[in-house]
């Protein structure tokens, strides 16, 4: 039950969906994701301790990056079929295709460059 209520929690808000939803297939740098939501890096630092905290994504270091991606299969059952339901659900929405477009734009830039401070 605990699994379970900690999936929802960190499901319980749009940012964090759309996200996990942007992972799918892929990984991305800390500062891909900041780009992409448009938040603080202080908020989406926050958001990803969440979906982390509920094992929903799993998280590598490369230098000073951060990099995220979907939780692995060997993860619970449970974690696999929340990430397998939000993915299901959102392809075929009109938020998912907007941010789909962004994110495309994002990729195209390395995150050396993204990352890189102003």
């Amino acid at each position: 039950m605990k699994e379970f209520m900690e999936i929802t929690k960190a499901l319980a808000d749009e940012n964090r969906v759309r996200t996990l939803y942007a992972l799918q297939g892929r990984e991305l740098c800390v500062c891909q994701i900041i780009e992409f939501l448009g938040l603080a890096p202080s908020t989406v630092s926050k958001h990803m301790a969440i979906l982390k905290h509920a094992r929903l994504v799993e998280t590598r270091k490369e230098g000073r990056w951060i990099y995220y991606r979907p939780a692995d299969p060997e993860t619970s059952r449970t974690v696999q079929e929340a990430i397998r339901w939000v993915f299901r659900s959102l392809e075929k929405t009109g938020r998912y295709k907007e941010d789909m477009k962004r994110l495309k734009k994002i990729l195209q830039v390395s995150p050396e460059v993204l990352c890189h401070p102003k």
